[in-house]
Protein backbone atom coordinates (compact mmCIF):
# COMPACT_ATOMS: atom_id res chain seq x y z
CA UNK A 1 0.00 0.00 0.00
CA UNK A 2 1.58 3.39 -1.38
CA UNK A 3 2.00 5.74 1.97
CA UNK A 4 0.99 9.55 0.73
CA UNK A 5 2.07 11.42 3.80
CA UNK A 6 5.56 10.66 3.25
CA UNK A 7 5.32 11.64 -0.61
CA UNK A 8 3.20 14.69 0.33
CA UNK A 9 6.16 15.47 2.96
CA UNK A 10 8.90 15.65 0.32
CA UNK A 11 6.99 16.65 -2.34
CA UNK A 12 6.34 19.96 0.37
CA UNK A 13 9.94 20.28 0.79
CA UNK A 14 10.47 20.71 -2.89
CA UNK A 15 7.81 23.35 -3.60
CA UNK A 16 9.68 25.01 -0.21
CA UNK A 17 13.21 25.12 -2.35
CA UNK A 18 11.55 26.33 -5.76
CA UNK A 19 9.80 29.04 -3.56
CA UNK A 20 13.36 29.86 -2.25
CA UNK A 21 14.77 30.36 -5.56
CA UNK A 22 12.11 32.62 -6.60
CA UNK A 23 14.25 35.33 -4.23
CA UNK A 24 16.39 35.57 -7.03
CA UNK A 25 14.41 37.28 -9.91
CA UNK A 26 12.73 39.37 -6.95
CA UNK A 27 15.77 40.80 -6.15
CA UNK A 28 16.35 41.04 -9.90
CA UNK A 29 12.74 43.00 -10.33
CA UNK A 30 13.26 45.25 -7.00
CA UNK A 31 16.76 46.34 -8.71
CA UNK A 32 15.21 46.97 -12.23
CA UNK A 33 11.96 49.03 -10.54
CA UNK A 34 9.54 45.73 -12.24
CA UNK A 35 6.35 46.86 -9.80
CA UNK A 36 3.99 44.52 -11.59
CA UNK A 37 7.12 41.44 -11.43
CA UNK A 38 8.23 42.46 -7.98
CA UNK A 39 4.68 41.98 -6.93
CA UNK A 40 4.11 38.39 -8.36
CA UNK A 41 6.73 36.95 -7.11
CA UNK A 42 6.19 38.52 -3.93
CA UNK A 43 2.78 37.49 -3.67
CA UNK A 44 3.66 34.22 -4.50
CA UNK A 45 6.72 33.77 -1.66
CA UNK A 46 3.75 34.91 0.76
CA UNK A 47 1.31 32.66 -0.18
CA UNK A 48 4.13 29.66 -0.38
CA UNK A 49 5.48 30.53 3.26
CA UNK A 50 1.45 29.77 4.83
CA UNK A 51 0.99 27.13 2.75
CA UNK A 52 3.99 25.24 2.74
CA UNK A 53 4.75 24.70 6.68
CA UNK A 54 1.08 24.01 7.42
CA UNK A 55 1.43 21.28 4.62
CA UNK A 56 4.98 20.17 6.59
CA UNK A 57 2.84 19.81 9.97
CA UNK A 58 0.18 17.85 8.17
CA UNK A 59 2.67 15.08 6.78
CA UNK A 60 5.06 14.37 9.00
CA UNK A 61 5.33 11.58 10.78
CA UNK A 62 4.25 10.53 13.83
CA UNK A 63 6.79 7.70 14.09
CA UNK A 64 9.86 10.78 13.58
CA UNK A 65 10.68 9.87 10.15
CA UNK A 66 9.65 8.96 6.32
CA UNK A 67 11.40 6.18 4.60
CA UNK A 68 9.95 5.64 0.74
CA UNK A 69 9.44 3.11 -0.43
CA UNK A 70 10.33 2.50 -4.07
CA UNK A 71 6.89 3.13 -5.82
CA UNK A 72 6.57 6.05 -3.08
CA UNK A 73 9.80 7.16 -4.58
CA UNK A 74 8.72 7.30 -8.47
CA UNK A 75 5.06 8.59 -7.25
CA UNK A 76 6.92 11.75 -5.25
CA UNK A 77 8.97 12.50 -8.47
CA UNK A 78 5.65 12.89 -10.58
CA UNK A 79 3.93 14.85 -8.39
CA UNK A 80 7.00 16.78 -7.82
CA UNK A 81 7.13 18.43 -11.11
CA UNK A 82 2.63 18.41 -11.26
CA UNK A 83 3.45 20.72 -7.94
CA UNK A 84 6.42 22.86 -9.01
CA UNK A 85 5.29 23.58 -12.09
CA UNK A 86 2.16 24.74 -10.54
CA UNK A 87 3.86 27.15 -8.00
CA UNK A 88 5.66 28.19 -10.32
CA UNK A 89 3.34 29.37 -12.78
CA UNK A 90 1.94 31.62 -10.19
CA UNK A 91 4.63 34.98 -10.46
CA UNK A 92 3.99 34.46 -14.68
CA UNK A 93 0.06 35.01 -13.88
CA UNK A 94 0.19 37.24 -10.76
CA UNK A 95 3.00 39.81 -12.53
CA UNK A 96 0.42 39.57 -15.66
CA UNK A 97 3.76 38.34 -17.87
CA UNK A 98 2.03 35.80 -19.12
CA UNK A 99 -1.71 37.11 -18.05
CA UNK A 100 -3.64 32.72 -18.32
CA UNK A 101 -2.83 30.23 -16.19
CA UNK A 102 -3.10 27.40 -18.80
CA UNK A 103 -0.02 28.83 -20.93
CA UNK A 104 2.17 29.85 -17.69
CA UNK A 105 1.71 26.32 -16.37
CA UNK A 106 2.62 24.75 -19.99
CA UNK A 107 6.06 27.43 -20.10
CA UNK A 108 6.71 26.51 -16.53
CA UNK A 109 6.55 22.81 -16.90
CA UNK A 110 8.50 22.86 -20.29
CA UNK A 111 11.24 24.83 -18.29
CA UNK A 112 11.42 22.32 -15.29
CA UNK A 113 11.10 19.38 -17.70
CA UNK A 114 13.93 21.21 -20.22
CA UNK A 115 11.17 20.76 -22.85
CA UNK A 116 12.09 23.75 -24.30
CA UNK A 117 8.75 24.37 -26.33
CA UNK A 118 7.03 27.45 -25.56
CA UNK A 119 3.83 29.82 -25.57
CA UNK A 120 5.88 33.24 -26.12
CA UNK A 121 5.92 35.01 -29.34
CA UNK A 122 7.59 38.15 -28.31
CA UNK A 123 9.93 37.23 -25.58
CA UNK A 124 12.08 40.58 -25.21
CA UNK A 125 9.73 43.06 -23.94
CA UNK A 126 8.81 40.72 -20.55
CA UNK A 127 10.44 42.26 -17.61
CA UNK A 128 14.22 40.50 -16.70
CA UNK A 129 12.96 39.45 -13.46
CA UNK A 130 10.49 37.01 -15.26
CA UNK A 131 13.13 36.48 -18.06
CA UNK A 132 15.31 35.53 -15.83
CA UNK A 133 12.96 33.15 -14.05
CA UNK A 134 11.64 31.46 -16.69
CA UNK A 135 15.54 30.49 -17.61
CA UNK A 136 16.30 29.50 -14.12
CA UNK A 137 13.36 26.61 -14.23
CA UNK A 138 15.63 25.40 -16.90
CA UNK A 139 18.74 25.04 -14.53
CA UNK A 140 17.04 23.69 -11.86
CA UNK A 141 15.23 20.67 -13.63
CA UNK A 142 18.34 20.35 -15.90
CA UNK A 143 19.79 18.08 -13.13
CA UNK A 144 16.34 17.24 -11.75
CA UNK A 145 15.03 19.59 -8.64
CA UNK A 146 14.73 16.30 -6.65
CA UNK A 147 18.39 15.55 -6.69
CA UNK A 148 18.44 18.87 -5.15
CA UNK A 149 15.73 17.89 -2.67
CA UNK A 150 17.64 14.02 -2.17
CA UNK A 151 20.67 16.29 -0.63
CA UNK A 152 18.66 17.62 2.18
CA UNK A 153 16.03 15.18 2.59
CA UNK A 154 18.55 12.92 4.71
CA UNK A 155 18.67 15.86 7.43
CA UNK A 156 15.36 16.02 7.91
CA UNK A 157 14.46 12.31 8.10
CA UNK A 158 13.22 11.34 5.20
CA UNK A 159 14.91 8.07 3.11
CA UNK A 160 16.07 9.31 -1.02
CA UNK A 161 17.60 6.43 -2.08
CA UNK A 162 14.85 6.13 -4.22
CA UNK A 163 14.22 9.74 -5.50
CA UNK A 164 17.33 9.71 -6.85
CA UNK A 165 17.48 6.07 -8.73
CA UNK A 166 13.86 7.73 -10.11
CA UNK A 167 14.98 10.92 -11.15
CA UNK A 168 18.83 10.90 -11.77
CA UNK A 169 20.57 11.43 -15.44
CA UNK A 170 22.76 8.22 -16.22
CA UNK A 171 22.23 4.34 -15.11
CA UNK A 172 25.11 4.89 -12.70
CA UNK A 173 24.84 7.81 -10.61
CA UNK A 174 24.04 5.86 -7.58
CA UNK A 175 27.59 4.33 -8.03
CA UNK A 176 29.47 7.37 -7.79
CA UNK A 177 29.93 7.96 -3.89
CA UNK A 178 28.97 5.68 -1.00
CA UNK A 179 25.77 7.59 0.23
CA UNK A 180 23.07 8.68 -1.92
CA UNK A 181 23.31 12.21 -0.33
CA UNK A 182 26.95 12.47 -1.18
CA UNK A 183 25.84 11.91 -5.01
CA UNK A 184 23.44 14.27 -5.16
CA UNK A 185 25.29 16.63 -3.47
CA UNK A 186 28.44 15.89 -6.14
CA UNK A 187 26.52 15.99 -8.69
CA UNK A 188 25.33 19.63 -7.69
CA UNK A 189 29.05 20.46 -7.34
CA UNK A 190 29.74 19.70 -10.47
CA UNK A 191 26.95 21.18 -12.31
CA UNK A 192 27.58 24.45 -10.66
CA UNK A 193 31.14 24.50 -11.58
CA UNK A 194 30.20 24.19 -15.50
CA UNK A 195 27.57 26.96 -14.75
CA UNK A 196 29.90 28.93 -13.60
CA UNK A 197 32.52 28.47 -16.23
CA UNK A 198 29.99 28.42 -19.36
CA UNK A 199 29.34 31.97 -17.48
CA UNK A 200 32.73 34.01 -17.57
CA UNK A 201 33.01 31.97 -20.99
CA UNK A 202 30.09 33.67 -22.47
CA UNK A 203 30.79 36.85 -20.62
CA UNK A 204 34.50 36.95 -22.40
CA UNK A 205 32.52 36.87 -25.74
CA UNK A 206 30.75 39.53 -25.31
CA UNK A 207 27.44 39.03 -23.17
CA UNK A 208 26.99 41.01 -19.94
CA UNK A 209 26.03 38.73 -16.61
CA UNK A 210 22.32 38.09 -17.29
CA UNK A 211 22.16 37.35 -20.77
CA UNK A 212 25.35 34.63 -19.58
CA UNK A 213 23.49 33.32 -16.93
CA UNK A 214 20.35 32.79 -18.78
CA UNK A 215 21.48 31.57 -21.48
CA UNK A 216 24.49 28.68 -20.01
CA UNK A 217 20.62 27.90 -17.75
CA UNK A 218 19.60 27.12 -20.84
CA UNK A 219 22.73 24.78 -22.15
CA UNK A 220 23.05 23.08 -18.96
CA UNK A 221 19.87 21.85 -19.03
CA UNK A 222 19.92 20.84 -22.65
CA UNK A 223 16.43 22.91 -23.10
CA UNK A 224 17.14 25.80 -25.22
CA UNK A 225 15.29 29.03 -23.30
CA UNK A 226 16.77 31.89 -24.15
CA UNK A 227 15.96 35.96 -23.20
CA UNK A 228 16.39 37.25 -27.00
CA UNK A 229 13.73 36.50 -29.74
CA UNK A 230 16.48 35.16 -31.98
CA UNK A 231 18.18 32.99 -29.24
CA UNK A 232 22.01 32.80 -29.86
CA UNK A 233 21.76 34.37 -33.11
CA UNK A 234 21.20 37.46 -32.00
CA UNK A 235 24.83 37.62 -31.48
CA UNK A 236 25.81 36.57 -34.72
CA UNK A 237 29.11 35.35 -32.70
CA UNK A 238 30.74 31.91 -33.75
CA UNK A 239 32.82 32.34 -30.40
CA UNK A 240 29.44 31.84 -28.37
CA UNK A 241 27.63 29.85 -31.01
CA UNK A 242 30.99 27.62 -30.15
CA UNK A 243 30.85 28.21 -26.32
CA UNK A 244 27.30 26.91 -26.48
CA UNK A 245 27.57 23.93 -28.44
CA UNK A 246 30.61 22.71 -26.46
CA UNK A 247 28.69 23.05 -23.35
CA UNK A 248 25.88 21.87 -24.53
CA UNK A 249 27.11 18.33 -25.42
CA UNK A 250 28.90 18.23 -22.04
CA UNK A 251 25.66 18.43 -20.41
CA UNK A 252 24.43 15.85 -22.33
CA UNK A 253 27.20 13.35 -21.23
CA UNK A 254 26.43 10.56 -18.03
CA UNK A 255 27.97 12.98 -15.16
CA UNK A 256 29.64 10.04 -13.55
CA UNK A 257 32.19 10.66 -15.95
CA UNK A 258 33.04 14.04 -14.49
CA UNK A 259 33.21 12.03 -11.34
CA UNK A 260 35.43 9.73 -12.76
CA UNK A 261 37.20 12.38 -14.33
CA UNK A 262 37.89 14.38 -11.25
CA UNK A 263 39.45 10.96 -9.56
CA UNK A 264 41.88 11.00 -12.95
CA UNK A 265 40.21 7.65 -13.77
CA UNK A 266 40.55 8.12 -17.58
CA UNK A 267 40.98 5.02 -18.89
CA UNK A 268 37.55 4.00 -17.92
CA UNK A 269 36.35 7.11 -19.08
CA UNK A 270 37.36 5.85 -23.00
CA UNK A 271 36.10 2.40 -22.23
CA UNK A 272 32.45 3.89 -21.43
CA UNK A 273 30.71 2.35 -24.04
CA UNK A 274 27.75 4.89 -23.40
CA UNK A 275 29.82 7.77 -24.03
CA UNK A 276 31.63 6.23 -27.65
CA UNK A 277 27.75 5.93 -28.45
CA UNK A 278 26.77 9.49 -27.71
CA UNK A 279 29.90 11.33 -29.23
CA UNK A 280 29.60 9.06 -32.58
CA UNK A 281 25.91 9.86 -32.91
CA UNK A 282 26.75 13.63 -32.31
CA UNK A 283 29.65 13.33 -35.09
CA UNK A 284 27.61 11.61 -37.70
CA UNK A 285 24.74 13.97 -37.00
CA UNK A 286 26.88 17.04 -37.63
CA UNK A 287 28.36 15.67 -40.10
CA UNK A 288 24.83 14.99 -41.96
CA UNK A 289 23.27 18.27 -40.99
CA UNK A 290 26.34 19.93 -42.59
CA UNK A 291 26.47 18.47 -45.74
CA UNK A 292 22.98 19.14 -46.06
CA UNK A 293 23.27 23.01 -45.36
CA UNK A 294 26.12 22.98 -48.10
CA UNK A 295 23.92 21.33 -50.72
CA UNK A 296 20.96 23.73 -49.51
CA UNK A 297 23.44 26.68 -50.55
CA UNK A 298 25.44 25.60 -52.78
CA UNK A 299 28.97 25.46 -50.74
Amino acid sequence: MIRFRPVLHAVTLLVGIITAFMLFPLGIALYNHETASAGGFGLTIGIMLIVCPLLWLFSRSREGGHHLRTREGFLMVTFSWIAASAVGALPFVLSGAIPSYTDAYFETMSGFTTTGASILTAIEPLPRSVLFWRSLTHWLGGMGIVVLTVAILPFLGVGGVQLVRAESPGPTLDKIAPKITQTAKLLWFIYLGLTVVETVLLMLGGMDLFDALTHTFGTLATGGFSPRNASVGAYNSAYIDAVITVFMVMAGLNFALYHKLLRGNTQEIFRNTELKMYLLIFGVSTLSISLSLLNVYGG
